[in-house]
């Protein structure tokens, strides 16, 4: 499965310019992008929305970022995924995550889960080939887990140093593709605050904030959206060119595929810094 270096993770939340994507989701492809990451919303088995952009589009591979284990039925998870597979053959990635507590009542061993939920996948009438998925891994144990029964891992919300980590824990081998967020912005001040608009409830959020405390972030820089320090290395933001240099700079440190996922300056969805972006990263 073909991903290409430069994706596009396109929130779930997000209303395109048009009602169904179709239009959007055909450019992106157009302007160069190799994938389609989407949350899909939060509903059980695989959103309808991954078979409009599937549909939408004729080569790019549409990636789930990223189902929850816990809102998934693995048999179910496998016959949908199956689904699309006949439709869209060699075009569907799944993304799986354990999510984080406060958002999941029965919360529990979230690493046995995982594993006995990669076991219901190899287990089901279709099964998910390990090839077809990768985990939204983060800590070490995770990681491992990822590199040794999927393709690979999606890290979310993660600077530099953790892709290079990352792919020190993974080897040489299996796929590593880190979302980076971006705020097409060059006043700091500006950025910063569209970046903490961004970042503050996922900073609420136990396993981000462990992952980001493993990286030599305190408390207090975790508080209130994140301190200068935390959101600039979370955060791509500046010029055109300042964004491209950090989203090149993951791939320098061992990414295969970099989701970017633009901030809006303004409401709707991004798709003018998607175009300045793809004439950055992806022109020959």
């Amino acid at each position: 499965m073909e991903l290409g270096t430069i994706g596009v993770w396109w929130s779930g939340s997000w209303r395109p310019p048009h009602a169904t994507g179709v239009d959007v989701a055909a450019e992106l492809e157009s302007l160069g992008y190799g994938a389609i990451w989407s949350s899909g919303g939060f509903d059980p088995g695989v959103s309808p929305l991954f078979g409009r952009l599937l549909d939408a589009t004729q080569r790019l591979v549409v990636a789930s970022g990223i189902l929850s284990i816990w809102l998934n039925e693995p048999a179910a998870l496998a016959a949908a995924v199956a689904d699309l597979e006949a439709r869209h053959p060699g075009r569907f990635l799944t993304g799986l995550g354990v999510s984080h507590a406060p958002l999941v009542e029965q919360y529990r061993q979230p690493y046995t889960h995982m594993a006995a939920f990669l076991d219901g996948l190899d287990g089901a009438d279709t099964p998910v080939p390990p090839a077809r998925r990768v985990l939204a891994a983060l800590g070490p144990r995770m990681l491992e887990l990822a590199a040794r029964r999927s393709a690979g891992a999606h890290p979310y919300l993660v600077p530099i140093e953790h892709t290079a980590r990352a792919r020190r824990i993974l080897g040489p081998g299996p796929l590593l593709a880190p979302e980076v967020t971006v705020v097409l912005e060059p006043d700091p001040a500006a950025a910063r605050q569209l970046a903490r608009g961004f970042l503050a409830g996922y900073l609420t959020l136990p396993n981000y904030r462990a992952n980001l405390r493993s990286l030599g972030f305190g408390d207090a820089e975790l508080a209130a959206g994140g301190s200068d320090r935390l959101v600039d290395a979370v955060v791509a933001w500046g010029d055109v060119d300042a964004v491209a240099t950090r989203v090149r700079a993951h791939l320098e440190a061992g990414a295969d595929h970099v989701c970017v996922q633009v901030v809006p300056v303004e409401p709707g969805f991004p798709l003018e810094e998607y175009r300045a972006l793809a004439r950055a990263l992806l022109s020959a």
